[in-house]
């Protein structure tokens, strides 16, 4: 029950704050900071339901140490889209035309804030932690990805194409970054340095939610299962390629580490050792 009781009200501070964002959108300012006061509530709403139903510290949220995991984190999402989005215009399928819309990034800051924070909570600080205690990271990890990809079938221009991309690469390298850091500011920062990237700084469609205006006017041309298509370059073969690196790079930290839990007979004593850390 403690799933249940930790999922369902940070979803529903993901489901009020995004229905928020969506009916300030116009106003760049009013998204930002409706953007960041979600993200800010969700963690808030996270925190607390730990410790009722775990009674325990929620150190995975706590604030010491956060802003540097989190640029860490971001920092690397950055990267890692610009790796892809890099191999989509080397293949002259990705054309910067001219300066964007900074207001515009402004707004999406705030958009990405809100989606990364919420969507981090939800599917590594609850789904997978949760699940991992009882069925070791592999397990846990394959289930997560699975629900994350159907996830993002919700959207407007959702592919089954795509939602099988974004279980294989944002699935996967979230949690292991998770699993690697027991920490969530990382993935965090991944999620959002990824998300930030492709709509603010490059301007391209994020999930199937549309075409962004960021900070590079940008035109995308090519077939769809190069460039993504109207799913956005998350759907592109690049994006796994670097995706499935990053999940190897972060498993690695997390066997290093002894991070990995194994899938254990005895359930309760998996979950003790995995809250434990």
């Amino acid at each position: 029950m403690r799933l249940l009781k930790q999922l369902l009200p940070v979803a529903v501070v993901a489901f009020i704050g995004g229905q928020l964002v969506a009916g300030v959108q116009d106003n760049a300012l009013l998204t930002l900071v409706v953007g960041v006061a979600t993200a800010v509530l969700a963690v808030f709403v996270y925190a607390r339901m730990v410790r009722w139903s775990e009674r325990r510290a929620p150190v995975e949220v706590a604030l010491k140490g956060a802003p540097a995991r989190l640029g860490v984190g971001t920092l690397i999402g950055v990267a890692w889209f610009s790796a892809v989005i890099g191999n989509i215009a080397f293949n002259g399928d990705y054309r910067v035309e001219g300066f964007g819309s900074v207001m515009g990034a402004v707004g999406l800051f705030g958009f990405m804030a809100a989606a990364a924070l919420t969507e981090e909570l939800m599917f590594r600080g609850v789904l997978f932690r949760i699940i991992e205690g009882r069925t070791g990271t592999w397990v846990a990890m394959v289930v997560t990805s699975v629900l994350f990809g159907g996830w993002h079938l919700l959207n407007p221009d959702a592919t089954l194409w795509g939602a099988l991309a974004i279980a294989v690469e944002a699935g996967g390298t979230l949690a292991a970054a998770y699993a690697a850091t027991r920490n969530l500011w990382v993935p965090i920062g991944l999620h959002f340095g990824w998300n930030f990237a492709e709509a603010a700084i490059f301007s391209t469609e994020v999930s199937g939610n549309g075409q962004n205006d960021g900070l590079l006017h940008s035109t995308m041309s090519g077939p769809a299962m190069i460039t993504g298509g109207e799913f956005g370059p998350e759907a592109a073969p690049s994006a796994i390629f670097f995706g499935i690196v990053l999940t190897a790079v972060f498993l690695w930290i997390a066997h290093r580490r002894g991070n990995l839990v194994p899938r254990r007979r005895n359930t309760q004593t998996t979950a003790t050792a995995t809250l434990a850390q």
